[in-house]
């Protein structure tokens, strides 16, 4: 049985346009004002992508780790810019913490993935590195702007209850401790959604990739589990990270909760 990997043409990647045509007559039969947005993702997905792809080959050629380590820190910036643009919150400077608890953190689990676990010599051997602190920052960021803006949410709404408490001689992490916990959660039932349904429901994307790719399935199933626990990890560690400090600056000095109500 043929199992190389079977190349796609400029042809046959054109060809699949039609799903995206597809998605458009759907957006004017029912009025959704999505075919300028689904015009540009396309466009951009292009773009992206094939720049990307030709960077990558670049980086990978030089090998170099500073050149590696800087590709980590403008996707770690990158990533801080997404979920500032997803979160609405101006009362509350969060976004020079977060960088900081995100560069910290997923750069321990990306070290500890490519040096320990998979034994890449060097650690920051690109083809590894930059692959899996990719996966580790792209699956973070969703869980953290889902968790923060559940914290500033659940801060608002809940005002009364939590300076209730701070007048009954409460410090600000008993008064808000219910709301952190639900922040956290909220940040990582995705991840462990995914878990559920892995190799049932869906096959996951590095599986896919390995698999069209030739490699043996076992080994792509080794790899795949290695990074859906990679990823529960760091969602986890970078959520309770960048929650807990942003929940700290929402107070000021006197316990005052510095948040408005909108």
């Amino acid at each position: 049985m043929n199992t190389a990997a079977i190349d796609i043409g400029p042809w046959q990647l054109a060809l699949t346009l039609v799903f995206v045509l597809l998605a458009q007559v759907f957006s004017l039969i029912y009025r959704l004002g999505l075919n300028r947005d689904l015009t540009i993702g396309t466009i951009r997905t292009f773009a992206q992508l094939f720049l990307m792809g030709y960077a990558l080959k670049v980086i990978f050629r030089l090998s170099l780790s500073w050149v590696t380590l800087s590709v980590f820190l403008i996707m770690i910036i990158c990533a801080v810019y997404t979920i500032k643009g997803r979160v609405k919150e101006k009362a509350v400077p969060f976004a020079l913490p977060m960088f900081v608890a995100m560069l910290i953190s997923y750069f321990v689990v990306s070290v500890t993935v490519t040096g320990v676990i998979v034994g890449a010599k060097p650690w920051w051997q690109p083809q590894y590195f930059i692959p899996i602190a990719g996966m580790v920052i792209g699956n973070s960021m969703n869980a953290l702007a889902v968790s923060i803006e559940r914290l500033f949410s659940d801060l608002r709404t809940k005002m009364d209850m939590v300076e209730m408490h701070l007048a009954h001689g409460a410090d600000f992490r008993e008064a808000s401790w219910e709301i952190v916990r639900g922040a956290v959660k909220a940040g990582m039932i995705p991840s462990i959604n995914s878990m559920m349904g892995v190799g049932i429901v869906f096959i996951p994307g590095m599986m896919t990739g390995q698999t069209l790719s030739g490699a043996d399935p076992v080994q792509a199933i080794r790899y795949q589990i290695m990074v859906m626990l990679m990823l529960v990890a760091s969602a986890a560690l970078g959520t309770v990270i960048v929650v807990l400090i942003t929940r700290n600056r929402c107070f000021g000095k006197s316990q005052r909760l510095l948040l408005g109500r909108r």
